[in-house]
């Protein structure tokens, strides 16, 4: 019986809801086809990755939360659009590492020439911009858009998505979007009905990187 490889989904903040939408969009996700998904909150983590301060407190508990895990899951997903934590992770594992800013955007600029991002908060938007240009691909980014609520709430449907989203289209010139927070996972449909555009969500994009990560490595 061939064994199912399991991946450890670290969400760095204490949001329960949050993290029950994570674990929502990767079992909806291809790729929980091959993999076993297994979701947990950090309790002792900020309640949302919103300003830099938070991120600074995620970026040191993700990695030792992982590294106490490492030998009990195949790959690691860090479930925070800012990907906290990251790079360290990296540094004491060879198992695959990833993490939702990343996936997504890589996802994102395989589905067009020019990503518009629906942040949270206008707080998180320079350090996302670091981000791409750290990641070489700031010049394919179009904008990036906040809807300035609090992450428990990026979830309604009912939120400033669709204007938001409108603008990066018609304004700033995307053509795909990215979703910059776990807790928007499930909106994918109604903004692709509204805007009549791709819509990828970080969650599964993650996901289906953590499992193509599994099958390109040689097993044991």
């Amino acid at each position: 019986m061939t064994r199912v490889p399991r991946v450890l989904v670290v969400n760095p903040n204490s949001s329960e809801p949050v993290t029950r939408a994570i674990d929502r969009a990767v079992q909806a996700s291809a790729a929980a086809k091959w993999c076993r998904f297994e979701c947990v909150s950090s309790p002792d983590g900020p309640e949302g990755i919103l300003t830099q301060d938070d991120y600074e407190v995620a970026a040191r508990q993700v990695p030792a939360n992982i590294r106490e895990q490492v030998d009990a899951a195949d790959a690691f997903v860090v479930a925070c659009f800012s990907d906290p934590g990251l790079f360290a992770a990296r540094d004491f594992t060879n198992k695959p590492v990833v993490g939702l800013g990343e996936a997504g955007m890589r996802a994102a600029l395989a589905a067009g020439a020019k990503v518009g991002v629906i942040a949270v908060s206008d707080a998180g938007i320079p350090r996302h911009t670091r981000y791409w240009k750290s990641l070489g691909v700031a010049e394919r980014v179009a904008g990036e858009r906040a809807i300035n609520l609090r992450v428990d709430q990026s979830g309604d449907p009912e939120l400033a998505l669709v204007e938001a989203g409108r603008g990066l289209r018609d304004t700033e010139g995307a053509d795909v979007l990215l979703l910059g927070c776990a807790g928007m996972a499930g909106l994918v449909a109604p903004l692709q009905a509204q805007l009549n555009m791709t819509v990828i969500e970080p969650c599964s994009a993650a996901a289906e990187a953590a499992a193509s990560a599994l099958r390109e490595r040689p097993r044991p």
